[in-house]
């Protein structure tokens, strides 16, 4: 128990000096090597000394010394706080040596996701035939991926049912309206406005439908574009072009076929298939026992599209005929890298790509 405060003999300045030099002198030799016991002897709420002080001295003080109480007692309280805040008034822990015979923490290196390691090789194969990369944004207007690609107003991909549009667009133009675009086509458009031919590039890029998604499909996706305008470009450019890029990425045995097809910014249009790789064209379940697998989309670009760039370069200059479709022709083309990396790698299930489970990424380390 703590012993009790004795009375102040008087309430002037030196009694009270001597009085709280007493009591400071006491806090600074009381031992505080046990923290709680210290703090309980000072800050107690029934027996602590500075509530027995305030019991003692600040109730019974006269009106004219409670100022002068009031300043000494709250310096003595931050001199004990501050003695329980020191660092030999905390509890110390022991520390534990290293030992050094233990393994060492392994901390496993980093590696390509498997969509992003498929999309480098095929963005390789054509950077080897000339070919640079563009980009282009994700959030896209109207006119870049629908309008200036020659889709109708009617078409059903500019339907919501297809396309994922931003909220609240309706006040705005129809070209100007603002949507996820469904593939990286806007960014044909976008560097034919920016550059006069030649062009050759491929455009790689996450992409977005109104998909449900299922082992084969995705709300998001990813796909690799290709564009290569000139003078005189013909659809046999096309056909060596893919046929030499398919050659490269599945194996030089690689046949290609191509069917007709309709693309609006390509005219004519082909669906692009390659001889099955799993059974060689002989006929296997992957490939329906037809020995082919389809595998992209491509075409020569529509005097359409041409027109439609043609419209925005003669806002800067209205004497512009770069793309003037008498003059200059060019192919284009498109696939899918999540169907790429399904073959490549025997995925069944697109979904595995967008897990995050670790014993699935790490199958390609």
């Amino acid at each position: 128990m703590n012993e009790p405060i004795p009375q102040l003999p008087s309430y002037d300045e030196a009694s009270l000096d001597n009085a709280f030099a007493t009591l400071a002198e006491e806090a600074r030799t009381t031992d505080t090597t046990d923290p709680e016991a210290f703090r309980l002897h000072w800050l107690g709420r029934k027996q602590g000394r500075l509530k027995l002080i305030t019991e003692a001295w600040l109730k019974s003080a006269p009106p004219e010394a409670k100022k002068a109480l009031g300043i000494r007692f709250n310096q003595l309280k931050q001199q004990i706080e501050a003695a329980l805040d020191a660092p030999a008034a905390k509890p110390t822990t022991a520390v534990q040596g290293i030992d050094i015979t233990l393994p060492g923490t392994l901390r496993a290196p980093g590696i390509p996701h498997p969509l992003l390691k498929t999309m480098h090789e095929i963005v390789s194969v054509f950077h080897h035939l000339g070919y640079s990369t563009n980009l282009g944004p994700q959030v896209e207007s109207d006119f870049y991926n629908f309008e200036a690609l020659n889709f109708p107003e009617n078409h059903p991909a500019r339907d919501t049912q297809d396309t994922l549009v931003i909220a609240n667009q309706q006040s705005r133009p129809s070209r100007d309206r603002l949507l996820m675009r469904t593939h990286t086509s806007p960014v044909q458009i976008r560097t034919m406005i920016a550059q006069a031919p030649p062009i050759r590039i491929v455009i790689p890029g996450k992409v977005h439908r109104n998909d449900a998604a299922d082992a084969t499909h995705s709300p998001i996706f990813h796909q690799i574009e290709g564009l290569c305008v000139d003078t005189n470009i013909t659809f046999s450019d096309l056909k060596g072009t893919l046929d030499h890029a398919m050659k490269a990425l599945f194996g030089s045995d690689v046949k290609t076929r191509f069917f007709p097809s309709f693309f609006p910014f390509t005219e004519p249009s082909a669906d692009v298939q390659i001889s099955c790789i799993f059974c060689g064209g002989k006929g296997c379940r992957k490939c329906k026992h037809s020995g082919w697998i389809e595998l992209l989309g491509c075409g020569m670009v529509d005097p359409a599209v041409f027109a439609a760039v043609t419209a925005e370069r003669r806002k800067i200059n209205p004497s512009d005929d770069a793309y003037n479709p008498e003059k200059i022709t060019g192919f284009a083309f498109g696939m899918g890298v999540e169907r790429i990396a399904m073959m490549l790698h025997g995925v069944s299930d697109i979904g595995h790509f967008y897990s995050g489970d670790m014993r699935f990424l790490e199958q390609f380390a």
